[in-house]
């Protein structure tokens, strides 16, 4: 009798070419199924394909604000998985086009097609938060469970990995600078979570591993104030900088000025984020909603920071091509 193989699960990635969105791709082609990236720029997205075999991975254009390509997109797909999300704006790329219409337009092409849907959001998120990245996030969050009441949302801290935007950053301000800022004093509370923790958890839930209509917290094992993640840059570097408090309302006239360049350092909006701590709920804890409630043992920052920042310190590749 001839045996008939079932075809791999079809995955749409919106953002699959961004920082989590390659680890959650290579965690999907991991498990045997089929990604269709949904990116704005195709052309860029040529260093996902070697994270699963041939064919296994594809690139499909597709734009949040253009409702007929996220349709598209989704179009034939087992699951939906939407990544995307902006840390500052610029140009038509909003926070309330891409984090809230851009949601709902995902969301409503997953019901559309009756498929599941994985969303991304961030911890910190409020209806009534200053910050406009939280306000639309939280927007977001409600477009997607008033459309798809069984989506599984997961909200992640800080996250840390290779090609971080958070750690990369202030390890590449100490190479060049005397000193690194400690905005509002540095005591704002964080709890980073690596990349490969988050997506992790996502791919669990294309397994079918998480139950929908909730949502996650995910946090890694310990939760540090700016000064003592800063102070744990500068150690792994090898560095000694100074540490130096930025009072609130100077950090708020420097993030007005930074927010006009292309691709910012800090906004105004972001500093303002940065009054709010970033860490898992009680709630979320006592309800098994974070990483280990899922399974996942998250990694510290003590044990993969190192793999990535060394080229920072002294004897890194970087001080090495300037002694070239």
């Amino acid at each position: 009798m001839t045996e008939i193989l079932e075809t791999p699960k079809l995955v749409t990635v919106f953002g699959a070419s961004g920082f989590v969105g390659r680890h959650v791709v290579r965690a999907l082609a991991r498990r045997g199924y089929r990604v269709r990236a949904a990116v704005r720029r195709p052309d860029l997205a040529g260093h996902l394909q070697p994270l699963g075999n041939v064919g296994q991975i594809q690139a499909i254009q597709a734009n949040l604000r253009v409702r007929w390509s996220v349709d598209r997109a989704v179009e034939g797909a087992d699951h939906v998985i939407n990544l995307v999300g902006l840390l500052h704006e610029g140009g038509r790329q909003t926070f309330n086009a891409v984090h809230a219409f851009g949601a709902r337009a995902v969301a409503e092409a997953a019901r559309a097609a009756g498929v599941p849907l994985t969303h991304m959001s961030a911890l910190g998120v409020a209806d009534d938060s200053e910050a406009d990245y939280a306000r639309t996030k939280a927007a977001g969050e409600r477009a997607v469970f008033e459309t798809v009441p069984q989506a599984v949302i997961v909200r992640p801290s800080i996250i840390f990995g290779p090609e971080d935007s958070f750690f990369n950053r202030f390890a590449n301000m100490a190479r060049l600078s005397p000193f690194l800022p400690l905005i509002g004093g540095g005591e704002t509370r964080f709890q980073p979570v690596f990349v490969g923790d988050v997506a992790e958890a996502i791919a669990l839930s294309v397994d079918g591993k998480v139950a929908g209509g909730r949502i996650y917290e995910l946090g890694g094992p310990e939760v540090s104030t700016f000064r003592e993640l800063m102070q744990e840059v500068l150690d792994v570097i090898e560095r000694k900088r100074l540490l130096v408090p930025i009072p609130w309302f100077l950090a708020e006239i420097q993030g007005s000025v930074l927010g006009m360049l292309p691709n910012p350092l800090l906004t105004r909006d972001q500093v303002t984020l940065l009054k709010s701590d970033n860490v898992v709920s009680e709630a979320a804890i006592k309800e098994g909603r974070t990483l280990p409630g899922l399974g996942i043992k998250p990694q510290s920052t003590e044990v993969i920071l190192p793999s990535y920042l060394w080229r920072f310190r002294p004897s890194g590749q970087f001080a090495q091509k300037s002694e070239a």
